[in-house]
């Protein structure tokens, strides 16, 4: 057996530890010498070496390999320091740390796991840890000052303690967070002058650090125990767990295919809301956009809805609008979605939902006719042009003007996220106030302008407001991620409402997003981290006219990039995580579901999909390499969406090229 721990060790180093970006040969030496089979118990020892947290002793886990290394490597240890650890479990982190520095000092709140640590630190042979029971809040003032200190538990703040017993020039690695289960992993570094350098390496999900400086023990429960973007097991409900691929098949309506798919329950439910909002679980599976494609059809054509919008910028959306709804516009010399990533909306499960629209709508009064919009704000030079060309048929002066105030943003429009790294670093300034100016002459002029034409004025002014909030974007892109999502959503739900108050009181919309957009925020981790989503908004702004219908799979291909900007490739999307909503849908054994979540729904089969777990998300990029941290986040299901779809196998979309649809007419939306 021991050949075999070897050989699934080396394995682990190479593919879970070196291939995710751990590049330290001291960490990699030492995750190679540990025995982690001696760190987990008896029966889990078959599992050691799986990209996985496992369960120990009192209700607690043993970390993911990954985590470990990933931490061990941010103390930048050289050899034979002195270190701190805060939370050392059944001591594997511990025995990591001992093979680099010269001697460890590891903390353990429990009794039980301290007892533990020290007997497998003893079998392992590692003599240069001493295991203490204690509050690890407060540190171990005894052996102070520490080269290093690693903190394995979340804390609402940096404990004072710590920071005190940590040496000029030491690191100290600790998950930082409001919430007691979503956290920034911050490495701070002492100075001479007793102040600290701070780094934020990693959101991170942690279980809460309890003691004096730390969460009091009442407060220890979050959305689940999980670690650093990983998860943990979850035993809250065991009777219902064990039975939720059963309850799930009970209650959901079944199918092998997306055409066949019985829809009339769930068109009866979403037909009663105002906005109903269909997700994805990735940009690039066709089986997600042909379900959206069908579900959207007999919702225009039984229910009266007037409105798509989809997460797409909004002067490439206006070219699809020109033509599903007929307008006559002179051709146009740009092609729609002709930007990275061009497979999202440009490829063949997008066109023949447009031009079954563009049917649809031929002989509906033109009033009646149903649009298609774009929410997203990506679209800063394209907007800003159409801003121009429309001001210069209306009111020529008014454009003259816009010219000179969008001119500061000329110099960037190769790169629009060069501009805020430039205006934030006074390399250039920033032009906040002149794209400001320009949209509230634009709304002081609507009287006048409008009259021309309504239609090309709300064009006009969205692309203006678009123009404002891209322009903050890219500014505040470079502050940190939380602020730059909350404005684009923001800006989504600004222009959804802009959208309904124009086409009138009995205007319905679709939305087509990301699942992390249309999902309530407040019922994921998203809203730990403070950020919100549009699916929150508007179930908080039109309360109760809202139909939230979220996506997934398990395996397939999906059409996505490695890197932004990168080329379209065809993937393997790798089976669902055990500890996954899709893993729990996948042991249905059905090809398809459609699962009601909300009306209707079964009660016990509400709780549990209530209960947190891991839910994925694909977008443009996606890297199986890293999966579980770059693509997985806690949520919980049930309050997230109303309606749930299920397809257990998927494939890629197919990306539509302008040379392969030659002889097409100048105004169809993707020719060229």
């Amino acid at each position: 057996m021991s050949d075999v721990f070897s050989v699934q060790r080396e394995r682990m180093v190479q593919e879970q530890i070196y291939g995710r970006g751990v590049r330290d040969g001291r960490v990699l030496e030492a995750m190679r010498s540990v025995k982690r089979e001696l760190f987990v118990p008896e029966e889990m020892r078959p599992h050691a070496y799986e990209d996985r947290p496992l369960p120990i002793a009192a209700g607690q886990t043993i970390s993911q390999p990954y985590i470990v290394a990933f931490m061990v490597e941010a103390l930048e240890l050289e050899g034979g320091e002195k270190v701190l650890e805060i939370g050392a479990g059944s001591g594997y982190a511990a025995a990591v740390l001992a093979g680099i520095a010269g001697e460890v000092w590891a903390i353990e709140r429990i009794g039980e796991l301290a007892e533990i640590a020290a007997g497998n630190l003893k079998k392992a042979g590692v003599e240069n840890v001493h295991v203490i029971h204690a509050d690890g809040t407060k540190g171990w003032p005894e052996a102070a000052p520490y080269d290093a200190i690693l903190v394995s538990a979340g804390s609402p703040e940096i404990p004072q303690s710590l920071k005190d017993q940590l040496k000029v020039g030491g690191r100290l690695v600790v998950p930082v967070g409001k919430h007691p289960i979503a956290q920034e992993l911050i490495r701070l570094t002492r100075r001479a002058d007793g102040g600290f350098d701070r780094e934020d390496l990693a959101d991170v999900r942690f279980v809460p650090l309890i003691g004096r400086e730390g969460w009091p023990e009442r407060e220890g429960a979050g959305f689940g125990e999980a670690e650093a973007g990983k998860p943990r097991v979850i035993e809250s409900r065991p009777r219902l767990r064990a039975e939720l691929p059963a309850l799930i098949a009970q209650n959901a309506v079944h199918f092998e295919n997306v055409e066949e798919a019985d829809l009339d329950a769930l068109i009866e439910r979403a037909g009663e809301a105002r906005i109903v909002l269909l997700g994805e679980a990735s940009h690039g599976t066709s089986e997600f956009y042909r379900m959206r494609d069908l579900i959207t059809r007999r919702l225009i054509a039984e229910k009266g809805f007037d409105i798509v919008a989809v997460e797409a910028d909004w002067p490439d959306a206006a070219r699809i609008d020109d033509y599903v709804r007929h307008v006559d516009v002179p051709p146009s010399t740009w092609q729609a979605f002709a930007r990275f990533p061009t497979w999202m909306w440009r490829n063949a499960e997008v066109k023949d939902f447009v031009d079954w629209l563009h049917e649809h709508n031929r002989h509906l009064p033109e009033k009646d006719r149903a649009g298609f919009y774009g929410l997203d704000m990506y679209s800063l030079y394209n907007s800003a042009s159409r801003v121009i060309e429309y001001l210069d048929g209306i009111d020529p002066e008014l454009a003259q003007i816009a010219r000179e105030r969008y001119g500061c943003l000329s110099p960037w429009e190769s790169d629009p996220a060069a501009y805020g790294h430039a205006a934030l670093t006074g390399k250039y300034r920033a032009c906040e106030d002149d794209v400001v100016a320009m949209l509230v002459d634009l709304f002081r002029n609507q009287q006048k302008l409008a009259a021309h034409d309504g239609e090309k004025f709300l064009d006009a002014a969205l692309n203006a407001k678009l123009v404002a909030d891209a322009e903050k974007y890219y500014r505040v892109m470079y502050y940190g991620s939380r602020a730059s999502w909350n404005l684009r959503d923001q800006h989504m739900y600004d222009t959804l409402k802009t959208l309904l108050d124009f086409r009138g009181p009995d205007a319905k919309a679709v939305i087509w997003a990301h699942n992390s957009h249309i999902g309530d925020a407040r019922h994921t981790e998203m809203s730990a981290r403070g950020e919100l989503n549009i699916g929150q908004l508007v179930r908080e702004g039109f309360e109760g006219q809202t139909h939230h219908i979220g996506f997934g799979t398990d395996r397939g291909t999906v059409a996505a990039a490695s890197t932004w900007e990168g080329q379209m490739e065809i993937k393997a999307v790798r089976p669902s995580h055990p500890q996954s909503f899709e893993r729990q849908f996948h042991l249905t054994g059905a090809p398809g579901l459609i699962l009601p979540m909300t009306k209707g729904a079964d009660g016990d089969l509400a709780a549990a999909l209530a209960n947190p777990r891991l839910e994925r998300a694909i977008g443009v990029i996606y890297r199986p390499e890293t999966e579980l941290a770059s693509h997985y986040f806690e949520a919980r299901l049930s309050r997230q969406f109303d309606d749930y779809i299920w397809i257990d196998e998927t494939r890629a979309v197919k990306p539509l090229d302008a040379k392969q649809m030659p002889g097409l007419p100048d105004l169809y939306p993707f020719g060229v």
